[in-house]
């Protein structure tokens, strides 16, 4: 087997994280650190969000994240970063009237939703193609993405020429990934990420994984990954069928059962899953070139 993975590195996400992790990245300082630590790994791409400095909570303050993209790239690390998109989507309907959001609610315009790309120009920003019932350590939500706002991001995305990373949560996601590409709102070729193994979304299963796989469009470009223990089992599933692979404190904080993993813990012990089945991880510049980027 010949087949270049892209490995990327989600290093460290936007949900409640156990507070007992000892080097969880939450200032920018850190997670700047944190990218570095996974480009020297052999990480391929880095995926970035940003917290709360002061609480350690997910955040969406654009000047958090040009100051993480900022370090990252004063840094002279050659790495392709890859921004999340999927913040300003978050609905929690009142109990005692759903026609309601909570104080806690996050549903923010498109233009508001995509304002750090402006300011960062990310070469990849993921796009969360997909809306339905989610949770987050205790809080249940509706991750609410009309495909109204998802047709004005991706034609933003184009404009701003940052390729989509279009995030897949169940299969109906990719038919209206196929959509978007369809109508030329996706340049080509496509990069579907398949989440699996999130509750109430696509099981962490290979069966799962053949079936979403056969309804992608001809040329297409994939990526899959599973969350906590599925992480390393789903890596090594998606590389044996050609696909790409991510791995990271985002969806896993333990190398084994009660052991917290560092994120190039994480980059390494992924090198040497698909090391060991005879294929190798591709390089930032390989990454571009497999996905069509021009190095910034």
């Amino acid at each position: 087997m010949s087949h270049k993975a892209i490995l990327t590195c989600a290093v460290t996400g936007n949900a409640p994280f156990n507070p007992r992790h000892p080097a969880m990245p939450v200032t920018p300082a850190q997670i700047a650190a944190a990218c570095v630590e996974a480009a020297q790994a052999g990480a391929s791409v880095v995926h970035i969000h940003v917290r709360d400095p002061a609480t350690g909570g997910g955040s969406r303050d654009p000047a958090l994240f040009k100051e993480v993209v900022d370090r990252v790239r004063s840094s002279g690390t050659d790495i392709v970063i890859n921004l999340t998109c999927g913040l300003g989507a978050f609905f929690l309907p009142d109990p005692e009237d759903e026609s309601r959001g909570l104080p806690g609610s996050d549903v923010i315009p498109p233009a508001e939703r995509m304002r750090h790309l402006e300011q960062c120009l990310p070469e990849i920003a993921s796009l969360d193609i997909t809306t339905g019932n989610q949770v987050e350590g205790p809080l249940e939500f509706v991750y609410l993405n009309t495909t109204r706002t998802l047709r004005a991001m991706a034609k933003r995305f184009q404009e701003l020429n940052i390729k989509p990373e279009l995030e897949v949560f169940n299969s109906g996601d990719i038919l209206f990934g196929n959509s978007l590409v369809k109508d030329g709102l996706v340049n080509t070729p496509p990069l579907y990420q398949m989440v699996l193994g999130v509750q109430w979304g696509s099981p962490a299963t290979t069966e799962t994984m053949v079936y979403q796989k056969s309804l992608l469009p001809p040329g297409a470009l994939w990526a899959a990954f599973g969350i906590a223990r599925d992480q390393m089992p789903m890596l090594a599933q998606a590389a044996i069928l050609g696909g790409h692979i991510r791995v990271g404190l985002e969806d896993n904080l333990y190398l084994s059962r009660g052991v917290f993993a560092t994120n190039g813990q994480l980059v390494e012990r992924a090198r040497s899953i698909v090391e060991n089945m005879g294929m190798s991880i591709a390089t930032p510049d390989e990454a571009r070139a497999i996905l069509g980027l021009k190095k910034p």
